[in-house]
């Protein structure tokens, strides 16, 4: 018998993983996911975007405004991107491609560079009109990082937790 034929490829599984690493995120609007993968393909980290541990998510806002900065989710929240550096436990970073839904802030794209993270994948960049994505692009350019918006042939992958169908 011969092989399959339909199988995923390597961008299309990593970024696959990072959708569904975002499935995690209770932020009502956004969801973002995020997976780091090293230069032989191996999963180094996964993150989400949400509070930081031991943060009750019941106890700080999820808005997107306020009456305050502190009345919304933005000073409190950590991006995926950022979660997946810091969930790599110190494991270096150096040559890592990076898988994401959304393309990085400024303040993760400091954070990508710094560790040496030399790919990034991404499927939307809703924000490209923001100066802060702009700035983001900016220094990924002067740091040598490529990032490349997927296009990916799959469309969409449905996973069946049906033990019977494995």
């Amino acid at each position: 018998m011969p092989k399959r034929k339909d199988y995923i490829s390597w961008d299309e599984y990593f970024m696959g993983v990072a959708l569904l690493a975002s499935k995690r995120s209770k932020d009502p609007t956004t969801q973002v996911g995020c997976c780091i993968v090293s230069s032989d393909n191996i999963i180094i980290s996964v993150g989400y975007n949400g509070f930081p541990k031991n943060c009750n998510d019941d106890e700080y806002p999820w808005e997107r405004t306020g009456e305050s900065i502190k009345d919304t989710k933005y000073p409190y929240v950590v991006h995926a991107e950022l979660n997946a550096i810091l969930n790599a436990g110190g494991r270096s970073l150096k040559d890592c491609k990076l898988y994401s839904g959304l393309f990085p802030c400024n303040e993760c794209t400091k954070a990508i560079i710094q560790s040496g993270i030399k790919e990034i994948f991404y499927l939307s960049d809703k924000y490209a009109d923001s100066e802060f994505y702009q700035i983001s692009k900016r220094m990924l350019s002067s740091a040598g990082v490529k990032f490349i918006q997927m296009k990916p042939a799959v469309k969409n992958i449905t996973l069946n937790f049906d033990s019977e169908t494995i």
